[in-house]
């Protein structure tokens, strides 16, 4: 049971970093949804409600009487408090006898899977702990979630690998599908009928997912699939994913459309291709516990701008889970909308996709798009990787 593998890797974490424990604080959750909330119980919470673990090991619930069933039945949590008026009495309780010296709650600045707080739910637990006086002992969980977000249990990487399993396979039989004159929409159609066919959802909002792009001139990522048609000569790329029990693949495959005097590709396009090839494999080397993900995105960086390319505008890697942008490490540079994630040491067991990609002047966008998983020493492969250039005649 996921919830189950996640509690125990939290109270692993809470230990490692000497603190006492971590809050989430939420209530109906159906509107607020506090990012990790999946990873702590397997339903909505109506009232105010309190989940609290400790790095002793207490999983401990408070909750309003109408959701005990359903916290109970999850089998994992030591100690469930119900109430009917409010939450305030038992929540004092429980912390005055813990005690904790720090106080992890859901806030951050730079990390979006950290800051599931509201404010004004901020302000009520705060005037719990400061009647208890244990107000000054507050801090940010989001060291905790970034390590507990992105460290994948078994359970969790068994659902990505099958995401990607699936989504190369419909990749395969998408080759077969494009030919010159069918449109962008036409194709994107032609992989959402496959995912339909597997009994699998995309892995984001279907208007953009696959992204369908062919030609020069088109636009470069997370835009809707347009009538704009196929083309012999055109370097065509998608970005495409699905879910496998709320697990995400996120891949992009290129593909180059034979004129008909050709019989292999032009070398510029089959150069671009292998500078992104080339640049995912410099990051992969790069990749391991305990380093920036500043550094992973330089080398493949560095590698593309050497090659003559223009600089590619965005990180190029980020994690993947529950959501295709995920978790809190990303593999970027030091630009200010990526804030301090790019700082972030990786882990082991943090899924990434790396995707650089460049321009290939009057043919269109090269670019790859692979899944890693980090290990003991490195990384490796998730996904099998493009090797060559699909081609359509």
């Amino acid at each position: 049971m996921l919830v189950k593998e996640k509690i125990k890797q939290a109270i692993s974490i809470l230990k490692e970093r000497n603190i006492d424990c971590w809050i989430t604080f939420v209530r109906e959750s159906a509107i607020n949804h506090d990012p990790m909330l999946d990873f702590l119980v397997e339903t909505d919470l109506t009232w105010h409600s309190a989940l609290i673990i400790t790095s002793k090991g207490d999983a401990i619930a408070i909750v309003g009487q109408g959701d005990v069933a359903n916290v109970q039945d999850l089998g994992v949590y030591t100690e469930i408090h119900s109430y009917v008026k409010g939450i305030q009495e038992h929540f004092k309780d429980v912390l005055k006898k813990l005690n904790p010296s720090k106080i992890a709650l859901n806030y951050s600045i730079d990390s979006e899977i950290s800051d599931g707080l509201t404010h004004g739910m901020y302000q009520i637990i705060y005037s719990m702990l400061k009647d208890i006086k244990l107000h000054n002992n507050i801090i940010s969980a989001e060291d905790i979630i970034s390590s507990l977000r992105g460290r994948k249990s078994l359970t969790e990487i068994a659902n990505i690998k099958e995401a990607i399993k699936h989504t190369i396979e419909i990749f395969d039989l998408a080759t077969d599908f494009i030919k010159p004159g069918l449109t962008e929409k036409q194709i994107a159609r032609f992989m959402k009928e496959k995912a339909k066919e597997r009994g699998l959802e995309l892995s984001w909002d279907e208007k953009y997912c696959p992204g369908v792009f062919t030609g020069p001139n088109t636009n470069v990522a997370h835009y809707s699939p347009t009538d704009r048609k196929v083309e012999k000569g055109h370097i065509l790329n998608m970005d495409f994913g699905v879910k496998v029990n709320g697990y995400c693949s996120d891949l992009q495959r290129t593909w180059y459309i034979l004129k008909d005097n050709e019989s292999v590709p032009p070398k510029d396009v089959v150069r671009g291709f292998n500078t992104v090839k080339e640049s995912i494999e410099l990051a992969k080397e790069v990749m391991c516990p305990g380093i920036q993900g500043k550094n992973v995105d330089f080398a493949a960086r560095w590698h593309v701008m050497s090659n003559g390319y223009e600089e590619f505008k965005h990180g190029v890697g980020h994690q993947v889970g529950m959501f295709p942008h995920d978790g809190y490490a990303l593999l970027g540079p030091e630009w200010e909308k990526y804030g301090s994630k790019v700082l972030v040491p990786l882990e082991k067991d943090m899924v990434f996709t790396i995707e650089p990609k460049l321009f290939v002047e009057g043919k269109g966008i090269a670019t790859i798009e692979e899944m890693f998983v980090i290990t003991e020493d490195g990384a490796e492969y998730l996904s099998k990787p493009q090797e060559e250039l699909y081609l359509i005649k």
